[in-house]
């Protein structure tokens, strides 16, 4: 059963906290992400690494156990603290990211990120059931926005404290730099967060048992919207993915630039470009869907429609200059699918089946797009260079913006019926 929120106590949470923190949780798990893509180059000289390897260091080594422990993690979260959950979590994939700093080879290397896969599992499905709990239907795209800019402070951060470093110190010192501070963040989760009461921003209490995963997940799979958004989403991501991971070895081999050339003007296109575009762009998307709910998917088709063009420039620039404007635009919209992803996931589903959505839809974009993604960019980079291509890397990205191309009619349709299941998740 549901209680009217009139008859809820009011708990004494300070919701903008516990956005900042989650925020900031966030932008650590993207920065432990980002530390081995900023000194990949450096690392692949050491260990003598293809790119299909450096695809599976970035994409799937990390995404397995991060993808496959989202899913119990997230039921474990329906049922118990989610806070505490999450700083659990951050505890484990931070202790990981320094261990990874003490690597000998490829197989260490590989079972390192396994490790921050684990830990990280437990981040991102109980943060974005609490913040809806937190924040209303029409604020939780803004909301979701300003939590998704730790993937772009989290980028730029481990650009720029990952050139540092590794210019001063060497790579393994970035691995050590950026996971102890996640140790001490883990602290302050655990001790200055409350947990916020369930369904509390949706004006009902759910008293109900969580129900169990083939429920829920017979529930979700029942909502073409919600099939559609996912597809399309899946299809965003192995993009977003695959240029995360090779947009900055792409710029330093074309063009002859090192790590701490390109790290800087990579962390603002991406952590302050695409940090302000989220925010941005997210409240627009409450804007538009306070009168008409399809904007949610149709606002993720329309950014994939206008970056399209944009990052074919940038893979056909001239200059590194001019790669980085080009990269302008792509950067502005590139996270903004993310935070509208996890909003339609909190909206097409019942209350108390919130983490386990989050989580399914997190298994999904993980396995698919952020562990396939990198690898398929890196395979098909490699086949060109066997085949003696001139720029077998710039080329694998072109073929990867096909993925980008997709996702813009399966968006489209998803539109059409979001409104019908949203009223029905919320009947």
């Amino acid at each position: 059963m549901t209680i009217p929120s009139a008859t809820i106590p009011k708990p004494a949470i300070n919701r903008t906290w516990i956005l900042i923190v989650l925020t900031l949780v966030y932008t650590f798990n993207h920065v432990d992400r980002q530390i081995l893509i900023t000194v990949i180059e450096p690392i692949k000289a050491d260990f003598g690494l293809s790119d299909e390897q450096i695809g599976l260091l970035t994409g799937f080594a990390f995404a397995a156990f991060y993808a496959t422990l989202g899913i119990p993690v997230a039921m474990w979260a329906d049922r118990g603290n989610r806070r505490n959950i999450i700083a659990l979590a951050l505890t484990i994939w931070s202790g990981m990211t320094a261990l990874t700093g003490f690597a000998q080879n490829f197989i260490h290397l590989f079972l390192a990120r396994m490790g921050v896969g684990v830990g990280e599992s437990g981040g991102t499905p109980p943060a974005t059931s609490m913040i809806a709990d937190l924040y209303p239907p029409q604020q939780r795209a803004f909301a979701l926005g300003v939590y998704t800019t730790g993937i772009g402070f989290g980028i730029m951060v481990g650009y720029i404290l990952g050139a540092f470093v590794y210019a001063h110190f060497g790579w393994r010192a970035a691995f050590f730099a950026a996971g102890i501070p996640g140790l001490i963040l883990a602290l302050l989760v655990r001790f200055t967060v409350t947990e916020p009461i369930r369904g509390f921003a949706d004006a009902r209490e759910t008293t109900e048992e969580a129900p169990g995963f083939l429920e829920t997940l017979k529930f979700m799979l029942s909502q073409q919207s919600y099939i559609l958004i996912l597809l399309g989403c899946l299809m965003l991501c192995i993009t977003a993915n695959a240029f995360v991971a090779f947009t900055s070895s792409y710029l330093q081999r074309t063009f002859d630039v090192t790590v701490a050339d390109v790290s800087l003007p990579l962390g603002l296109l991406i952590g302050g470009v695409g940090g302000a575009g989220a925010m941005i762009l997210g409240a627009l998307c409450d804007r538009l869907s306070a009168n008409d709910l399809r904007w949610r998917p149709w606002m993720i088709a329309a950014c994939s429609a206008v970056a399209l063009p944009f990052a074919w420039m940038m893979l056909s620039a001239r200059s590194v200059e001019m790669a980085y404007v080009w990269n302008v635009v792509p950067s502005f919209v590139g996270l903004i699918y993310a935070s509208i992803a996890y909003t339609a996931t909190q909206e097409l589903v019942k209350v108390r089946m919130r983490s386990v959505a989050a989580a399914f839809t997190l298994f999904s974009l993980t396995l698919i797009g952020i562990g396939g993604g990198p690898w398929i960019a890196g395979r098909i980079s490699d086949m060109f260079l066997a085949a003696g291509h001139e720029a077998p890397l710039a080329s694998a990205l072109k073929v990867i913006l096909g993925f980008n191309a997709a996702s813009i009619i399966l968006l489209v349709l998803a539109g059409l019926k979001y409104r019908d299941d949203a009223a029905r998740a919320a009947a």
